[in-house]
């Protein structure tokens, strides 16, 4: 049996669930099996390993991983140059310092000598010389939250709502940076044109899935008379496809609307002579 072509790192994590199912929307599955960190994925010459994010970006960086799902977060890190395809917007989080609410004067921290805890190394660090603070840095490894106020004055981390933060007594002081999951590949394998034709042709189809998501298709009955004033309020990709009805009865309108703009384009649509309006949504679209 030959090599795989490719060779893609899946996040282990909360971010597992969200990438598994925007690839099983494009029509790749993953299959969980007795070996649970080697995933069978259905798309030929691709064999899939599941790792850690942090791990993922380490293993792009070097090469042994040509395809991979990660946060901006440790991307920025890690301090690595990888090719970033898309950001899904999946699992948005903000990475942010917060100190215990008693802690600060005024909103901010106190000009003293600070213990700073963080999972987040390198940007912690950077932080810290940037606002030039007087700190100490401990690394965390995970439930960094848990540490102040005995263990650490302050903590970078990340967070989604901050309602985690909130319940540990924690308010936020600065945000250092916004991530999400991203699709990122290794330099090495775009550099080599069977890898890259594979990379860009699984990047093409998960960025049909987004764009579906953000869209619904909306088909609409209209008169001849009123053709083009129906065509004129409808916003679309490019122009909408229109069909006669049967017995010249007037036209079959289909357009791929903004999902976000759908609650004020029906009323619109009615007052537009529109009837019979149907609204589907599309799993892909590829432009």
């Amino acid at each position: 049996m030959s090599d795989p072509i490719l060779h893609l790192a899946l996040p282990k994590g909360r971010m597992q669930d969200n990438v598994f199912r925007l690839l099983a929307d494009a029509g790749i599955h993953v299959k969980m099996g007795s070996r649970n960190y080697r995933p069978a994925i259905s798309f030929a010459g691709v064999e899939a390993k599941i790792l850690k994010p942090q791990n993922i970006i380490e293993m792009l960086h070097a090469g042994s991983r040509d395809l991979g799902f990660a946060g901006a977060d440790w991307v920025a890190e890690k301090h690595v140059e990888l090719v970033e395809l898309l950001d899904t917007g999946l699992d948005p989080v903000r990475l942010v310092a917060a100190a215990p609410i008693d802690l600060l004067e005024s909103g901010v921290l106190p000009k003293r000598h600070l213990v700073i805890a963080s999972e987040y190394e390198q940007l912690a660090l950077r932080w810290i010389r940037k606002n030039g603070l007087n700190a100490t840095f401990v690394r965390t490894y995970g439930a960094t939250e848990v540490f102040p106020p005995e263990d650490a004055d302050c903590i970078v981390d990340n967070t989604a709502t901050g309602a985690t933060l909130r319940s540990n007594g924690l308010q936020i002081v600065d945000q250092l940076m916004t991530s999400s999951t991203r699709l990122y590949a290794s330099p090495e394998a775009m550099d080599k044109p069977q890898k890259r034709d594979v990379i860009e042709h699984i990047a093409l189809l998960i960025k049909g899935v987004l764009e579906a998501r953000k869209r619904v298709m909306v088909e609409i009955n209209i008169s001849g008379e009123q053709l083009e004033r129906l065509v004129a309020i409808l916003p679309c990709m490019r122009e909408p496809t229109i069909a006669p009805l049967h017995g010249s009865a007037g036209y079959a309108v289909k357009v791929a609307v903004p999902r976000a703009d759908l609650p004020h384009l029906i009323p619109q649509i009615r007052a537009a002579g529109g009837t019979d309006i149907v609204v589907t949504t599309p799993n892909q679209i590829i432009p």
